[in-house]
């Protein structure tokens, strides 16, 4: 009987506490973008993910720095140049209520799990997860910007190739 031979990759597997900073971003980015493409998921619904977890990392971080009595300066840390093509405002007339009760609550549960693991499976440092979140929000900002009708928040958002 030959021997059986086993080919780990690495690439599935979460990295260690111990691991550097970008191997734990660039853990979390891959998942993200893997069940984005995968699951087609729509710009709202990732929105809506992406929002909660920048308060969710923001209010932490402002704790953290009133317990030391500081102050973060998110204007300047956080601060992201979207150009909105003209348009300087997002302005919605959508029905807000019909929105939010057509999205897939599972779909969305799964992202917030693939993001929240990683997050403190990695101990990813809060200011890094921000800055990363930061990108993903600025592609959905400028994607909802152009969005004109009800219909197009359910698109699946369209990630640069390069992302």
């Amino acid at each position: 009987m030959l021997p059986r031979i086993v080919v780990e990759d690495n690439s599935e597997h979460i990295p260690a506490t111990n691991s550097p900073v970008e191997d734990k971003l660039l853990f979390l980015q891959e998942n993200m973008v893997n069940f984005v493409n995968q699951y087609n998921l729509p710009l709202v619904e990732v929105s809506l993910v992406i929002s909660k977890f920048i308060r969710i990392i923001s209010e932490s971080l402002n704790l953290k720095a009133e317990e030391v009595n500081e102050e973060i300066p998110y204007l300047e840390i956080f601060k992201k140049n979207v150009n909105l093509e003209n348009n300087n405002d997002i302005d919605f007339h959508f029905p807000l209520e019909s929105v939010l009760k057509n999205v897939d609550i599972d779909r969305m549960d799964i992202l917030d799990t693939i993001i929240r693991t990683i997050i403190n499976s990695t101990e990813l440092p809060f200011i890094n997860a921000m800055i990363l979140l930061k990108d993903w929000e600025s592609i959905v900002i400028l994607q909802l910007s152009k969005s004109s009708k009800p219909g197009h928040l359910f698109s699946p958002i369209e990630l640069p190739d390069d992302f």
